[in-house]
């Protein structure tokens, strides 16, 4: 660090900015000005490497503080949710066409409310949805348009596991989501400009209209432009099994190699002509040449983050070259990290930014020469994929929750067969367009068959063991232990107990799982929007109780919440999975729940209208788990060939402490049934029957079973109004206190064996981010 003041600079840049993601509350601007403002003095007056180091840090939380507290003062205000808006902007992405609907980012100009301006400048991420006769208007990238809109803030769910919305629109900018209203007015507004975007998609449609099966100009057009608008979810579902998902899209690695590509270029131009040495030297023509290509290819890429830290980390190197200094890679490195920080601080949210840079430093410190010819480079490529795959496990599993023990074969494959075969023919087929397009056609041929042998590969090594291996919620500590133990693996040899870093993953591969004793049991429910999702377990067993929804643009929250939620638990058998009735937004992600679980024992209250076979839930069945009695008391066996709410699986829990009562979408009738068959007992926690809605809930009912918590689950500013302000007061009038998951996310219930049942955790509080509201 002494040797290299700049890597030091840009470590304690990072420390700092890092810092200020794990606030629950930003300070305010001012705060954040004066203390940068300090550090800028302090930095200036006492230039040391200590005061580089502290005061780096305090710059890093000031800039990171400041431009966090912009990205969210930028959102829309709370107060103009749910309002109709006519705003005036341009596409700003490639727009994907679904079945079910248009969606794509629209960045605004101006816009309107009851036809008054108001202050609304940012990136709007919206869906057009077909209308009655399944058409919606064709929207080119760059163009521009008059829309009217129907906005929220960015909101997401919070659950165990799975991904944050919340903190990806915040990264990427998004200051509102909404969709597209129905309106006479909606229509484009003059030519569509010209943007890189209108580049991208011309070379894609060039793509699918010369290459003749469809999944072949797909994957052509991932690797080509980074279009990945037609990959299928089986698609990703392959490259994530093979720890490939970076190379899908353009990588880091890919701008490297056009970089490359660049340098010999301008070698052919002065072998051709060689007094062009007399005018500028080849050196330095080189370096620009290779910093030129590589700026174009990151251009037609989007300028993802990888393909951004690769190309600062050229221009860093084509600088030194240009003005004849000598440089490092860990001072290019550092350059281009602190360059992406100055641009962006809130980059760091991104898992690209953490995967980019964790892997390229891991390969700086681990790797040495291995020899030079085939057989070095051979060498080398081996060590490297060996390298990422372990120094690259602990982020993957933080940040995605499952791992690839298939990853380094696969990339073994992939990266060089894509990189130094695919890539080049797709930049040929590319300048070919211009030059000759015939011969484009043969090009992008070509590629596309090596493509569909190599897809056919992985989709088998997507099958083998392992492909797919998860693990429960990685631990901050235990990840920090990790990538420490990764580092000593790969010390230079001759370093004792190098195998000791290996032990430093015990951690994070068998993380202690909490689970409850005998005679009491956990509670779950699930974010899962505008449906519900209850997760019950005992010390041995788990339940999973409805799986929200799956909706026609194949989101599954299935797939999306309750899965990653059960991994996440640590979670990997699922005795019964029960659905209370067919409606979509208790069954829809069934089928995703039932292929991961095939073993589970399935019940349903319509198990008619179910997708898969499932036995009919009869009042009176019951078992016993673990000392917990699990007991149907409805629908009654005279009602099984019934249909509708009220044929909804009602689930009575009871431990030595406490029970949990679990009703679907009960209405009125079956509500006053259920009073005289629930006795009393213990401390009760009650699910809302049908979210809340007026017509459930009655006085009756709540006097009669006297809960002490209800748990509602609803979507955020849902459009059927749950739960009901009625409902809600009448909860609030006989002293019983509700929690819904639209305000607390995900909500953790302990009932204890010698003890009441104890709101353990609300996931919104439990995991607070200034970014989550």
């Amino acid at each position: 660090m002494r040797s290299h003041p700049i890597v030091l600079a840009a470590v304690a840049l990072l420390f700092g900015v890092l810092a200020v993601q794990w606030l629950p509350i930003l300070p305010p601007r001012w705060v954040s000005a004066t203390a940068g403002s300090f550090a800028i003095v302090c930095l200036w007056r006492w230039p040391g490497l200590r005061w580089l180091a502290w005061m780096g840090m305090a710059l890093g939380a000031a800039w990171a503080s400041w431009c966090g507290s912009a990205a969210m003062q930028a959102r829309l205000p709370r107060d103009l949710e749910g309002r109709d808006f006519v705003v005036t902007g341009a596409i700003s992405d490639l727009p994907q066409v679904r079945k079910d609907a248009t969606r794509f980012v629209l960045t605004v100009d101006r816009a309107w409310l009851d036809g008054r301006p108001v202050l609304l400048h940012g990136r709007l991420r919206l869906a057009w949805y077909t209308t009655r006769d399944n058409t919606v208007p064709a929207m080119a990238p760059c163009s521009r348009w008059r829309l009217s809109l129907r906005l929220k803030r960015p909101r997401g769910l919070v659950n165990p596991g799975g991904g944050d919305s919340e903190r990806t629109a915040l990264e990427r900018g998004i200051v509102a989501t909404g969709y597209v209203r129905e309106d006479i007015a909606n229509a484009p507004i003059g030519a569509s400009g010209w943007c890189i975007n209108t580049v991208r998609d011309g070379i894609a449609r060039h793509i699918a209209g010369r290459v003749s099966d469809v999944h072949d100009a797909a994957l052509l057009k991932a690797f080509a432009v980074g279009d990945t608008r037609d990959l299928s979810q089986r698609d990703w579902e392959v490259a994530r099994a093979n720890g490939i998902s970076h190379l899908i899209a353009i990588s880091g690695f890919h701008v490297g190699v056009a970089a490359i590509a660049g340098i010999w270029l301008l070698q052919g131009a002065y072998w051709l002509w060689p007094g062009l040495g007399l005018r500028m030297p080849r050196t330095q023509a080189q370096a620009m040449a290779a910093l030129l290509v590589a700026a174009l290819y990151s251009a037609l890429a989007g300028f993802g983050l990888p393909t951004v830290r690769t190309l600062l980390m050229i221009a860093v190197v084509a600088l030194m070259r240009c003005l004849r200094r000598q440089g490092n890679g860990a001072q290019s490195l550092a350059l281009a990290l602190i360059a992406i920080l100055a641009m962006d601080p809130l980059a760091v949210l991104s898992a690209g930014f953490w995967l980019s840079f964790v892997g390229v430093t891991f390969l700086m410190l681990c790797l040495s020469a291995h020899g030079k010819g085939l057989k070095g480079f051979l060498r080398e490529l081996s060590m490297g994929q060996l390298v990422m795959t372990l120094s690259l496990l602990p982020l993957t599993l933080w940040f995605f929750g499952e791992a690839s023990l298939v990853g380094a074969l696969s990339n073994l494959i992939a990266v060089p067969f894509v990189s130094f075969v695919i890539v080049p023919l797709a930049l040929l087929g590319m300048l070919m367009l211009g030059l000759c397009p015939p011969l484009a056609t043969l090009v992008f041929r070509l590629a596309a068959v090596l493509a569909h042998g190599q897809w056919w590969l992985l989709e088998r090594l997507a099958g083998w063991p392992g492909a797919h291996w998860y693990l429960p919620e990685v631990k901050p500590w235990a990840l920090v232990l990790a990538t420490l133990g990764a580092w000593w693996l790969f010390l230079p040899r001759g370093v004792p107990l190098r195998g000791l870093g290996g032990l430093m993953f015990l951690p994070l591969l068998w993380p202690p799982i909490e689970r409850p004793a005998s005679g009491g049991f956990q509670v779950w429910m699930l974010d899962v929007g505008q449906g519900l999702s209850v997760v019950l377990r005992t010390r041995h067993h788990t339940l999973v109780y409805d799986t929200g929804a799956r909706y026609p643009s194949e989101f599954d929250l299935g797939e999306a919440a309750v899965l990653p939620s059960l991994r996440a638990l640590g979670i990997d058998r699922l005795d019964v999975l029960m659905v209370s009735h067919a409606d979509n937004d208790h069954a829809g992600g069934t089928q995703a729940v039932a292929a991961a679980f095939p073993t589970a024992e399935r019940f349903a209250g319509e198990p008619a209208h179910m997708p898969l076979p499932m036995r009919a839930c009869e009042a009176g069945q019951a078992w016993d788990w673990d000392g917990v009695r699990f007991r149907l008391l409805s629908p009654p066996m005279d009602q099984r060939d019934g249909k509708g709410n009220d044929r909804s699986c009602v689930l009575l829990v009871e431990g030595a402490g406490g029970r949990v009562l679990l009703t679907g979408d009960i209405g009125s009738q079956v509500e006053s049934r259920l009073t005289t068959e629930v006795p009393p007992g213990p401390p009760l926690v009650l699910q809302v029957p049908h979210h809340g809605s007026r017509s459930s809930s009655s006085v009756v009912f709540i006097r009669g079973l006297k809960p002490d918590w209800g748990l509602v689950s609803a979507g955020w500013r849902n459009r059927f109004g749950h739960p009901h302000p009625a409902v809600v007061a009448r909860y609030t009038e006989l002293g019983v206190p509700l929690l819904n998951t639209a305000d607390q996310g995900a909500i953790l219930v302990n009932i204890p064996a010698a003890g009441p049942p104890v709101i353990a955790a609300t996931w919104r509080a439990y995991r607070a981010r200034y970014w989550r509201e």
